[in-house]
């Protein structure tokens, strides 16, 4: 497996100007991937982020953000457009920099917590298949893969659960359509942690290790040896992402129900994260 920290624990919205710096930073910190968290795909570019790559041998995870207005689920088409449009421009950057894959909560818009009809929830689950299905084939035009994050009840109201992941994977039927799940919505939704994870099973395209409060991972109370040794079970060789956030990005900090600060410095958190990451899985 190959370790890795996202930009978010730092900075957002990143901008070129910040890639090599966090590069460096995330190499000296001793990682091997530099997820690259997208809010404006127009501040974060390919040259950028390959002239890093070959500067520092950092290893690339395209992740993205998806708030109000872009949302495969709604019934507005200009969303879904502009959905569609922005995961595009993420697949492209994807292809450029040699990252794996885009990842992230892509089917809807973070934040809706609604109580549906079932007819309307059907139609917003029907949407959102019909447009990854798009996405998904032009991904595959360029070799990229879509890793769909499952997130926790306060965050969405459509997939919380790696089995409504997987679900959401088969009705789309497309090959390059995976998860990424997260040890914190897995510490919330799931029964067990180990079962999701083997649920997923060669579903399983990217994986966050992030503690139950979101802070240094080890310190808080996820089940970490369940949860490697199932990803050991199924055989899993891709990245483990430490994903954090800084309440002084409120945009992000609102997002996560994030209100006060964390147990340490971005530096501190990933530092000891990292540390308990190659502890355990060694």
């Amino acid at each position: 497996m190959r370790l890795g920290v996202c930009t978010w624990i730092w900075t957002a919205p990143l901008r070129d100007a910040e890639v090599l710096a966090l590069a460096e930073r995330a190499r000296r910190l001793g990682f091997d991937v530099l997820e690259v968290c997208v809010e404006d795909a127009d501040l974060v570019t390919a040259p950028t982020l390959v002239d890093a790559r070959e500067r520092t041998g950092i290893e690339y995870s395209v992740c993205g953000a998806f708030g109000p207005d872009r949302d495969f689920a709604h019934a507005d088409e200009t969303r879904r457009r502009t959905a569609g449009a922005y995961l595009d421009r993420l697949v492209d950057l994807a292809a450029a920099v040699g990252s794996r894959h885009v990842c992230g909560p892509m089917y809807s818009a973070v934040g809706k917590e609604r109580l549906l009809a079932e007819d309307d929830r059907r139609a917003e689950w029907e949407r959102m298949v019909a447009e990854l299905r798009a996405a998904a084939s032009r991904a595959s035009e360029h070799g990229v893969r879509l890793a769909i994050e499952p997130l926790n009840r306060y965050e969405t109201d459509l997939v919380n659960t790696a089995a409504q992941g997987v679900e959401l994977c088969d009705e789309i039927g497309a090959d390059n359509v995976g998860l990424l799940l997260d040890t914190y919505h897995l510490n919330i939704e799931e029964k067990s942690v180990g079962d999701a994870i083997r649920a997923a099973g060669d579903r399983l395209f990217h994986f966050h290790a992030c503690e139950n409060d979101r802070g240094t991972p080890g310190t808080g109370h996820v089940p970490w040896a369940e949860a490697f040794a199932a990803l050991k079970e199924i055989g899993y060789d891709g990245q483990v992402v430490i994903e954090s956030f800084t309440p002084a990005v409120q945009e992000i900090a609102r997002a996560v129900s994030l209100w006060r600060p964390l147990d340490a410095t971005g530096d501190d958190l990933a530092a000891g994260g990292l540390a308990f990451l190659e502890q355990s899985l060694a």
